[in-house]
């Protein structure tokens, strides 16, 4: 029997909708989602929180959102992607973790809103969150932040993008990067862990549903093993920064976040990594349920950022 926390039980519950999703298109998913009511919570209280318009690619252009928390600044930085499995989601979607991530941290939190697949498949979100990190990088002064200090974090698909621009930037010579914080992230696309045996149906995010969202993000077979999809296939994991990696005990990315973070261990890289005890996927934006496992996720997140980047 698995470990599971009667939230997260309630939390599973709320979210059974999700099995139907690999039987339909993608907009009619996100049509769906947008009918759900928004959910009532508190909010941590911020100086200033504004949405802006960055370019990318070819004309286009994303909308970021800045969490100020309060304090003089210059504050350093935390470039955050959203989950929702390259397919949906939206800044929306982690906004009351955002704010509380720049309460607590002190730090400057800018969430991306990069476009989603199947109509932007691989490469476009990736592209996307590595573009909105060099805009913060030029930008800082324009937002009061601290362009030598920059952390990158996200949920999920989020944390795969996450891990993906720390790798980019490290290969191409792109923004320094402070450290990196991966949310039970996706680290590989081949859905056949203990993890997945464990929790494929049931508990949230079904292998049959991570499957959908892969093959929707991916535009061609051979993507599946690129590094840029699937960081822990990369030869090469060295010189990457400091990394703190959570996991929940009961997900289908468990061991491939946990295989992730042992891989940066081996290749020297600075890692500290905690598995959330009877939790599931998916608890990290959950505000309502979850709001004082996140807390104390985020007040670790603190601690980890202030450790291993003093001094940037």
């Amino acid at each position: 029997m698995a470990n599971l926390d009667p939230k997260a039980k309630i939390h599973v519950e709320m979210f059974q909708i999700l099995s139907e999703f690999p039987a339909m298109e993608p907009e009619a998913v996100r049509e769906l989602l947008a009918q759900a009511p928004p959910l009532e919570v508190e909010l941590a209280p911020l100086a200033k929180v504004e949405d802006r318009f960055i370019p990318v690619g070819k004309d286009e252009e994303i909308r970021i959102r800045v969490y100020t928390p309060h304090g003089q600044g210059p504050s350093p930085l935390f470039v955050y992607y959203h989950g929702g499995g390259w397919v949906i989601g939206s800044i929306e979607m982690t906004d009351a973790s955002c704010r509380m991530i720049a309460n607590q941290t002190g730090r400057i939190v800018v969430s991306v809103d990069y476009r989603l697949a199947p109509e932007n498949k691989f490469p476009v979100p990736v592209e996307d969150c590595y573009a909105a990190l060099q805009w913060v990088h030029e930008h800082a002064a324009d937002i009061n932040a601290n362009a030598s200090n920059i952390a990158v974090g996200g949920d999920s698909a989020g944390g795969n993008l996450a891990a993906v621009v720390a790798m980019k930037a490290r290969d191409e010579g792109g923004p320094a990067i402070s450290a990196q914080v991966l949310i039970y992230p996706v680290t590989n696309l081949d859905y056949n862990t203990g993890s997945y045996e464990s929790f494929q149906k049931g508990f949230g995010l079904d292998r049959e549903l991570m499957m959908w969202f892969g093959n929707h993000y991916i535009a061609r077979k051979e993507d599946q093993t690129n590094k840029y999809v699937a960081p822990l296939l990369a030869d090469d994991v060295s010189k990457l920064p400091p990394a703190f990696v959570i996991t929940a005990e009961n997900d289908v990315l468990r061991d491939e976040g946990l295989a992730y973070a042992e891989r940066l261990r081996e290749a020297g890289v600075t890692v500290e990594s905690m598995c959330e005890e009877g939790l599931v996927h998916g608890y990290f934006s959950n505000v309502l349920i979850f709001s004082e496992r996140i807390e104390a996720a985020i007040g670790k997140i603190a601690e980890f950022l202030n450790e291993n980047t003093a001094g940037r």
